[in-house]
């Protein structure tokens, strides 16, 4: 593993390094060195890994692009080359006058297209800059001044007549073993170019009379989609995916994508397109990037968007695209009005067209991508798929990537050639997959299932015919089963000779009526391509609407998605068996009411979920602020590759050393062992005590703010407890707790995340308040001390940049609950397949897990060059070896020397030193 040393000296390659990858700034050796390693890989392609640690602060995301899109533009470049080379070798045979004649028609091709195609983006970048100048960001009124109408979703019980009841919500359109019939399966088989669509869509389409079912249908429907695709010269172009954890951080890697520029892809014999302004070179083209997300973001139609849930959105947005059947007294205005989406892109080609240039033009967010879907009267959903051949970068959420079924969804296609992932903040990326193949359903919710199933079933019921029927037979016996299995399991586990919850036998959960007998593969696909699960719901919910107000609690409770958490479980459960485990526990039941109980579905090993990304992939980079220790990911996600095929680096900060001091206190006092937050003593009144008087003596020598990180919210109840307790017989100023206030404002973070914003703004006010305080001739606490857990709120994602963290204090090792019911299980998988090496195996994910959490806290304090802090690492199994292997590089670079033999006294010497020194400077 690379590792580099701490710097504040920008690159010796000063200008002439920032050229090389386009960096809008000067970079910094460990920025450059950190570049080179993200573009050779993408050099080396064919399956290459990255695992890339680069400490907040050090432009990991902008060093990240200036790589990989550097390394794009050379590698599209070269593939223009490449084009003229094989038509030569083609054609070997042939004259010389004729190879020559053919590459200079192939040469004045690739030239056209890339003009037109450049030429068309610069228009539509013209055209937002007026539409931005003129102030036109409102909604533009439809062609003839009359805004289209949208479905307002189901209406009342009193507006709907039964034949109407029955198109909205029977069930049919299926043969019932998920095959599609009639034309929309022959147009299915027609043109690539209509894959995008969804199948309903392309049935729509045919019946509307845009295209016929036929293959030259399809071709003619695709040119009239994508009249101007020849010239988008992105078909077979590589992709780069860049995905992040949230909405928000990928927003801020757009920002930094505005910033540098790139030089042309131009192919041989191209003409320089004119720049949109005179800021711009004509040497530059800019980016093309493409922010994909889920419906639930991007649903311009209200009567969709309105339902919440994915699920429901997804299910009647599908609804919305199917063939519906006009009723013989229906006019035809009426018909073609009521029913369907009107903003698919198929309905507005040439809008679709437009929203395609001018997304690939503008590098939207997606926020901008829902205000130009809006504007234009065009799904920003399905349009954003039109760009995505055109597109050079892709954004998209965590769960878009890590799903296959998603990525099929999106039209995002994993090979070799041509395509490189980018995983940004991959600390928490082995959670990540299990997280998105998680499942659970509680006991209430298969009740509101089987009772929202019988309501449907009396209505409908008798007009169910052939698979349908048996279908939803055959899913009210799962119900059944499932049902039976939590009661009885319930019962026993609140008598007082009841079962502990813990792992559940998957054969054991279906055994009630036979549900075991039913195939579930079937099952759900029936149920997902139904729609059953919005069929049922929308009904329910349009029963209630005749009997519920807004605001009453029983319609909340309706549009609970329940039969949607019941597929999701269900799914889970046709998962292989050795890949994961199911678990029974009793929660708190809803108002105050009896103990519900739950199963949850756990994947155990992330390695063939994550299999498809690291197969197909040219190359896959897995970046992030704290990535140590790397051994996980190389085992858990990468276990089938070679060590050559992995790379690994792990960068410094580029703080100067003298901005960081890392400290072990293993004891209270030189040479003792005395602070050992292991389980069984942190509880112990002298460990308790110490810790007080540990936290005292730094309010007294750190100035502005500390924050502690503890084991867990429950450890930290009973620390704050002990402290706010005064010792009998005391003669003190008071309680620990007490004395903390007097020296810093003292806050608490609690588990809502509601509350730990509120907590988090008074920490931040009282800190950067305090001078306007003491400017004012008043004396008050010396900043502020925040007390938080490692894994909580506050420890990931926070800034706690320049005074709001001077000090980072980590009291104990957060080791997660090893006898806990999912932990064994994962601890004993591992095992199990690590073969001899088994045991180390699962200790070595034990402690990395542990770890991993570490160092996202430690993280929260440093955040750019100039930032300055200390970091405390509270506990004498600090000592060992094994756990200081699994801190990041910069913070093992940043410790002192024997602090953990220096003690108490030690410390405060140092530290005092340290931020004297810091004021002095200042």
């Amino acid at each position: 593993m690379a590792t580099t040393e701490p710097t504040t000296v920008p690159s010796s390659d000063g200008d002439a390094a920032a050229a090389k990858y386009h960096h809008p700034y000067t970079p910094y050796d460990v920025q450059m060195q950190f570049m080179k390693t993200v573009y050779d890989i993408c050099v080396r392609g064919d399956g290459q890994v990255g695992i890339l640690e680069s400490p907040t602060g050090t432009g990991k995301s902008l060093s990240l692009l200036c790589a990989a899109l550097t390394w794009l533009r050379h590698h599209k470049k070269g593939q223009y080359e490449a084009s003229l080379l094989s038509q030569v070798h083609d054609n070997a045979d042939e004259p010389d006058w004729v190879v020559e004649q053919m590459l200079r028609q192939r040469r004045a091709e690739l030239a056209s297209k890339w003009e037109r195609r450049e030429a068309r983006l610069a228009a539509a970048r013209r055209k937002e800059k007026l539409a931005a100048t003129a102030g036109a960001s409102a909604r533009a009124p439809d062609k003839g001044g009359k805004r289209r109408r949208v479905d307002d979703g189901p209406r009342s019980r009193a507006q709907r007549t039964e034949d109407e009841e029955d198109t909205e919500f029977l069930l049919g359109g299926s043969d019932g073993d998920g095959q599609e019939t009639g034309a929309a399966s022959e147009l299915a088989a027609g043109d690539d170019r209509l894959s995008w669509l969804s199948a309903e869509t392309r049935a729509m389409l045919e019946k509307a009379g845009l295209v016929t079912g036929t293959r030259a249908g399809a071709r003619e429907m695709g040119d009239r989609l994508h009249d101007e695709d020849e010239d988008a010269l992105g078909q077979d172009d590589i992709k780069i995916y860049y995905t992040s954890r949230t909405h928000s951080q990928l927003t801020q890697f757009i920002a930094e994508l505005r910033r540098p520029q790139f030089p042309s892809s131009m192919p041989p014999g191209a003409k320089a397109v004119s720049a949109v302004s005179k800021d711009e070179s004509p040497s530059v083209e800019p980016v093309k990037h493409i922010p994909l997300s889920s419906r639930q973001r991007l649903c311009i139609n209200p009567a969709v968007a309105r339902l919440g849930s994915v699920a429901a959105i997804n299910d009647r947005c599908a609804e919305l695209q199917k063939p519906q059947k006009r009723r013989k007294d229906q006019d035809q205005d009426q018909a073609t009005t009521s029913k369907g989406c009107p903003h698919i892109p198929s309905a507005n080609p040439a809008d679709a067209l437009l929203f395609r240039d001018t997304a690939l033009a503008t590098l939207p967010d997606i926020e901008d991508l829902y205000q130009l879907g809006h504007r234009l009267h065009v799904c920003p959903y399905y349009a954003s798929r039109t760009a995505l051949p055109g597109a050079e970068i892709i954004t998209l959420p965590y769960p878009l990537l890590l799903q296959k079924a998603a990525r099929e969804a999106l039209g995002i296609r994993l090979d070799r050639r041509n395509s490189v992932v980018i995983i940004d903040e991959a600390h928490n990326i082995l959670d990540a997959v299990a997280s998105v193949h998680a499942a659970s359903v509680r006991l209430s919710e298969l009740h509101r299932a089987r009772d929202l199933l019988q309501i449907y079933v009396r209505r409908f019921g008798k007009k169910l015919k052939g698979a349908n029927r048996v279908m939803v037979g055959q899913l009210a016996r799962v119900i059944q089963g499932l049902s039976a299995w939590l009661a009885n399991a319930q019962e026993s586990a609140m008598s007082t000779t009841g079962s502990t919850p813990g792992i559940v036998d998957p054969t054991a959960l279906l055994k009630h009526k036979g549900a075991d007998q039913i195939n579930l593969f079937a099952l759900v696909k029936y149920v997902q391509e139904a729609k059953l699960a919005y069929k049922v719901e929308s009904y329910a919910r349009y029963l209630e609407s005749d009997t519920l107000t807004d605001d009453s609690e029983g319609n909340g409770r309706a549009t609970t998605p329940v039969l949607h958490t019941l597929t999701s479980f269900l799914l889970a459960l046709t998962n292989l068996a050795n890949e994961g485990r199911i678990f029974y526990e009793l929660v708190p039941g809803d108002g105050g009411q009896r103990p519900d109980s739950r199963l949850s579905y756990l994947l155990l090993s992330p390695t063939h979920a994550f299999a498809s990304i690291a197969a197909d992939a040219r190359a896959v980079i897995l970046a992030g602020g704290t990535m140590a220790p790397f051994t996980d990911y190389e085992t858990h996600l990468f276990p089938t590759h070679t060590p050559d095929k992995i790379t690994t680096l792990s960068c410094g900060h580029v703080i100067p050393p003298e901005n960081l001091c890392v400290w072990t206190l293993a004891g209270r006092t030189a040479g003792t062992a005395s602070f050992d937050f292991s389980f069984e003593k942190r509880t112990q009144p002298a460990v308790l005590s110490d810790l007080g008087a540990a936290l005292l003596n730094l309010c007294t020598v750190v100035p502005d703010g500390i924050v502690v990180f503890f084991p867990s919210y429950g450890y930290l109840d009973q620390v704050m407890e002990a402290w706010k307790k005064r010792d009998a017989g005391s003669t003190g100023p008071g309680s620990v707790w007490e004395r903390l206030q007097a020296k810093k404002a003292v806050f608490c973070e609690s588990k809502g995340a509601a509350s730990s914003d509120s907590v988090l703004a008074a920490y931040s006010s009282a800190i950067l308040d305090d001078n306007k305080i003491k400017g004012q001739g008043k004396s008050g606490p010396n900043g502020a001390l925040l007390l938080s857990v490692v894994g909580g709120k506050m420890s990931e994602g926070i800034n706690f940049a320049d005074r709001l963290g001077r000090c980072v204090v980590i009291v104990g090792l957060p080791f997660p609950n090893r006898h806990a019911p999912d932990w064994k299980a994962k601890l004993e998988y591992i095992a199990s397949t690590g073969g001899e090496n088994g045991a180390e195996a699962a200790r070595q994910y034990y402690e990395n897990a542990c770890m991993r959490a570490v160092n996202q806290s430690i993280g929260r304090a440093i955040r750019h060059r100039g930032d300055y802090a200390a970091i405390v690492l509270l506990d004498q199994r600090f000592r060992s070896p094994r756990i200081r292997a699994r801190l990041p590089a910069w913070i093992r670079g940043g410790m002192v020397q024997q602090s953990e033999d220096k003690g108490l006294a030690g410390m405060l010497g140092t530290l005092g030193q340290f931020f004297r020194g810091k004021k002095d400077a200042s």
